[in-house]
């Protein structure tokens, strides 16, 4: 993200937050707080929500992740990684006392705004089958899952 970007994010009915909702790339300082975020606001694990991990995005793709801050708290994050051919999304989580007033909205425009300037043509989405409610606000933010495709894993490592 060549400069930090500052919103002012929306409730669900439109009416504008009270506080400037702080969008920008996450720094290395930033990681370890991430992390422990993940912990209190994102559904489910991933193999990858270590350190070590986390580092290497960063380190090859310094505005991948995206975080929100208002107040100078944490209060959401969303992966925007782009391969030369792909837009690819995880890890919105908005921590649980701030939802439903924007912040998920608001990280999702920079990230799909990350795409377009990139060359991305659709955002893609990875989201859990039993997380309902990400399942509206992904739906309230435009998408839609594609059921004729199904996700396939190995893991890589022990």
């Amino acid at each position: 993200m060549p400069e930090t970007l500052r919103r002012q994010a929306r409730c669900g009915d439109g009416m504008p937050i009270m506080n400037d909702l702080h969008i920008r790339a996450a720094a290395p300082e930033d990681l370890d707080a991430v992390l422990a975020f993940w912990k209190v606001a994102a559904e489910g694990t991933s193999i990858s929500d270590d350190r070590d991990g986390v580092e290497r995005l960063v380190a090859r793709d310094p505005d991948a992740l995206i975080i929100a801050e208002q107040g100078g708290e944490l209060v959401g994050t969303v992966i925007a990684g782009f391969d030369g051919w792909r837009c690819h999304l995880y890890r919105l989580a908005v921590h649980p006392e701030h939802r439903r007033q924007g912040v998920g909205s608001a990280l999702l425009a920079a990230a799909e705004e990350r795409f377009v300037r990139l060359g991305g043509r659709r955002g893609d989405a990875m989201v859990l089958q039993w997380n309902e409610t990400a399942h509206h606000a992904w739906r309230a933010a435009g998408y839609a899952p594609e059921e004729h495709w199904r996700r396939w894993v190995k893991p890589l490592t022990g």
